[in-house]
């Protein structure tokens, strides 16, 4: 507190203290985290009779976007408007900035609009406020028309790519970086493997590998972290795990990665048995950690296992559980058939269940073929989206499985009069380091006339086929 003191000091004290070193001591006060404070500096500067200069604005304008006070941005705003500061590139991006992650994109587009020849910052803000935003062809075109790009406006729309679902785009982003000759950095590579991860591109995500080989050689926990969920979502465990071996420095999320990856890939006692580990390693669990080893149960079938995990953490520790792990829960009894013990559960959970708790025990009914329990879990879920497809979906396929294809009409019916449609199937294939994604009955692919003719000329193939085997048979 004697560093504050003395700051105070020097703006009450010092007559002849100036506009560098009043944004000096501003900043300071900022970098501490003392934001009220650096606030009420700048006002003390005021009456001073100080004229704050870009960098005074930069600073406080910064501390209002931590203090997530857009009021106090806009008075800032207003401040550099009223002296002729507004349009100082500085400035422009610090404004745009706060708008972006405060306001509406539109004031941080004016923002970026009145800014005098906006440099890579102001267009990287805007970017990022695009893809906070959700816009995403709009920050692929400012992208695009950037005079030029830093290693950070790549890694921009590679991390906001692959974050708003665009996998397949944020791939051939960081391919197109690589060929521009431009070199990633530590912050590169977990976004760009973590988006071929999304889509199991196994051989995109082994050469994402190898160049961080070639420009890191050893890298840092979140790159590896990120190569190890790459792996076990694509399957291979056996490289997940011998990442997980290699890296130097390991954390809670390498021993998640490895919990979950082992889960998802059906392999219930590693999974249990990693957790062992990680209670010897003296690491502390996190809610993560508590997810996996019920998805690992819940797909092994292990329920009295999984029930006594979540009854120790709800004992030990019952802030750590979340809505998805009594979620998980309700599919372990409902999967296994166990339904009373499913709709107790619901009946006493902490809080109203909410669609995924009805759609896990609807799942449990297809299964097992209970229509009674399946059509009250699917008005459930229908009461809290009657726009929801996919229980309509599953109540139809479970009355398929029972042979009971006069309700499966009635569904469909009332499926055609709602006017509701399965969302299609998509698959994807890489050619040449090249991604192409289809989607069923696709009709936007470039190559789509190509594609149906060699389709065509299997399907002959294949009807040729079988006749001649109908012919042999015969």
């Amino acid at each position: 507190m004697r560093e504050f003191s003395d700051a105070y000091q020097v703006f009450d004290k010092v007559s002849n203290l100036n506009v560098s070193v009043a944004t000096s001591i501003i900043g300071r006060f900022v970098k501490q985290s003392q934001y009220e404070r650096a606030i009420y500096l700048f006002s003390r500067m005021l009456v001073l009779n100080i004229r704050p200069n870009e960098f005074t604005f930069g600073t406080v304008l910064h501390s209002s976007v931590l203090l997530k006070d857009l009021n106090l941005g806009k008075q800032f705003h207003a401040f550099t408007t009223k002296i002729g500061l507004q349009c100082n590139v500085f400035v422009g991006s610090a404004v745009l900035d706060m708008y972006a992650k405060l306001s509406t994109i539109e004031e941080a587009r004016r923002a970026f609009e009145d800014t005098d020849e906006p440099n890579i910052v102001s267009y990287t803000s805007l970017i990022h406020g695009y893809l906070k935003k959700g816009k995403f062809e709009d920050a692929k075109m400012l992208f695009g028309a950037m005079p030029e790009r830093n290693v950070v406006s790549w890694n921009a729309m590679i991390g906001g790519s692959s974050q708003m679902g665009y996998n397949e785009e944020a791939v051939n982003i960081f391919i197109k970086m690589l060929r521009e000759g431009m070199r990633p950095n530590e912050s590169t590579f977990p976004c760009a493997i973590s988006a071929a991860a999304n889509i199991a591109a196994l051989g995109m995500g082994q050469s994402f590998h190898a160049c961080a080989v070639k420009f890191l050689g050893k890298f840092d926990v979140f790159v590896g972290n990120s190569l190890i969920s790459f792996y076990v979502k694509c399957g291979s465990m056996e490289d997940g795990l011998l990442i997980f071996n290699k890296l130097t420095e390991r954390n809670i999320v390498s021993w998640n990665a490895m919990i979950c990856g082992y889960a998802q890939n059906g392999q219930a006692n590693e999974a249990l048995d990693f957790f062992d580990k990680v209670q010897f390693a003296g690491l502390k669990p996190n809610s993560v950690t508590i997810l996996g080893l019920l998805l690992a149960c819940n797909y092994a079938g292990l329920v009295d296992k999984g029930y006594s995990y979540f009854n120790m953490v709800r004992n030990e520790n019952p802030s750590m559980l979340k809505a998805e792990h009594y979620a998980c829960v309700v599919d372990l009894l409902s999967r296994s058939g166990r339904f009373e013990e499913a709709k107790r559960f619901i009946g006493n959970l902490p809080f109203d269940p909410g669609l995924g708790f009805w759609k896990a025990l609807l799942g449990g009914c297809q299964i097992h073929s209970n229509m009674e329990l399946g059509e009250l879990a699917s008005r459930r879920i229908l009461e809290l989206d009657p726009a929801d497809v996919s229980s309509y979906v599953m109540l139809s396929n479970a009355h398929s499985a029972a042979g009971r294809w006069q309700s499966v009409s009635m569904i469909r019916t009332k499926m055609r009069m709602k006017e509701m449609k399965r969302v299609p199937g998509c698959s994807w294939i890489q050619v040449k380091n090249e991604l192409h994604v289809f989607i069923a009955r696709d009709q936007t692919h470039k190559e789509k006339d190509e594609t149906y003719e060699v389709l065509r000329i299997f399907l002959e193939h294949l009807k040729e086929s079988q006749e001649l085997t109908n012919l042999v048979e015969s």
